[in-house]
């Protein structure tokens, strides 16, 4: 099959921490080849869930002949426990395959990327059967599963930390390349100003910002400590609480911004004024997925990190937080330490702006000015020209 240079196709989804960094990589992509390139990305995610609408709010609509369209296939889950689901996500899975194959058939991308998820892995194994180049990258510290399988078909592998490379076997490092974790690049060119008005704050407010966030679909155990503690959030900060789409009481959540008027204010998700209202933030209390944490961490963010964490999960969001708090770069609470009378201690030590200011210094060392997409697409567009 002769491969189309002019076209590239992105892969990876179920949560938008596996779509916004390769978003932004196809950003840099398009910026690498210029205004008046024919280059079109097709992006292959699920075919149901969040995936297609956030793809399209950046690419446009699908069905037009655009520079970009979105293509949503069946999607398993690779689960680490028993469930009977696991014998009706095979047939997802094949079906999956099967979609991508025919995709990659009808547009011939000269590259795949994959930004990891469930959804990648029938994709990437397409693409190699096709023999189309794939290219991967993982954000957090340690490989997921379904990386694990997308590395078997990968010309080469980015990683967001040195240790991650480390981890391999020497054989496996000489196709690993470590760039950090690829941010939109909305998030390099922010407005603290725009995102204050966006969220009804006066510019002169007295109180800090506090910017809770859960992930796209929400984090239960975090917003239920936020509840738990409002009124003493809101005598001290500014809350802003992006409670998720899945995890969240609208009703509960009108009448609490009622109650506290300017000082709470609650959103379901944040879509394009996001990196305007990161930075207009003091502090940032979240999860740690590794896209909400590297969007902050760009903007030199101080960070409260409650990692989800248990039974249900590999630990990746644990050892990306103890990652940062080993740079002093921000605090952590795991498991029982994540109760009302830790977040209100580690809270308190965000209320002086010399220990908010320290935080930040640590953070910009850590960070530095590599601008992970740019590294990436660099990469890519090489072998296109080459």
């Amino acid at each position: 099959m002769k491969l189309n240079r002019n076209v590239v196709a992105f892969t990876g989804g179920g949560t938008a921490g596996h779509i916004y960094p390769g978003l932004a990589v196809a950003d840099e992509l398009k910026e690498l080849s210029g205004k008046s390139s024919d280059m079109r990305v097709i992006w292959i995610g699920c075919s149901k869930g969040m995936d297609k609408k956030i793809v399209e709010n950046a690419f446009g609509p699908s069905g037009k002949k655009t520079a970009g369209a979105f293509y949503g296939i069946p999607s398993g889950k690779l689960r680490r426990y028993f469930s009977w689901q696991n014998f009706s996500d095979i047939f997802r899975i094949i079906a999956g395959y099967f979609k991508a194959r025919k995709i990659l058939r009808k547009e011939k991308p000269y590259i795949l990327f994959s930004k990891g998820g469930f959804v990648s892995v029938p994709p990437c194994l397409a693409a190699k059967h096709l023999g189309i180049p794939v290219f991967t990258h993982e954000c957090d510290f340690t490989l997921g599963l379904a990386n694990r399988l997308n590395f078997k078909s990968a010309t080469k592998m980015f990683v967001s930390y040195e240790e991650t490379k480390n981890s391999l076997s020497e054989k496996d490092q000489k196709r690993v390349l470590v760039t950090g974790n690829p941010v939109r690049p909305v998030f390099y060119d922010t407005n603290p100003e725009k995102g204050l008005k966006f969220l009804g704050i006066d510019e002169n407010h007295k109180k800090p910002v506090l910017l809770i966030l859960g992930g796209s679909s929400g984090a239960r155990q975090i917003n239920e400590l936020v509840i738990q503690n409002l009124e003493w959030l809101c005598k001290n900060f500014i809350v802003v609480h992006q409670s998720g789409l899945l995890n969240n009481d609208d009703n509960l959540e009108k009448q609490l911004h009622k109650k506290y008027k300017e000082n709470y204010k609650a959103y379901q998700f944040i879509y394009e004024q996001m990196p305007d209202v990161v930075s207009c933030a003091d502090v940032i209390l979240s999860r740690a997925g590794a896209n909400s944490i590297w969007e902050a961490a760009v903007l030199y963010k101080p960070m409260v990190l409650i990692p989800l964490c248990g039974s249900g999960t590999r630990g990746d969001q644990v050892d990306n937080a103890r990652f940062f708090e080993r740079k002093n770069a921000a605090l952590v609470l795991v498991g029982d330490d994540a109760n009302s009378e830790k977040l209100k201690e580690a809270l308190s030590k965000m209320l002086t702006k010399k220990t908010r200011d320290d935080f930040s210094k640590n953070i910009k060392s850590m960070v530095g000015d590599r601008i992970s997409a740019k590294i990436i697409a660099g990469e890519i567009y090489y072998v296109i020209n080459n």
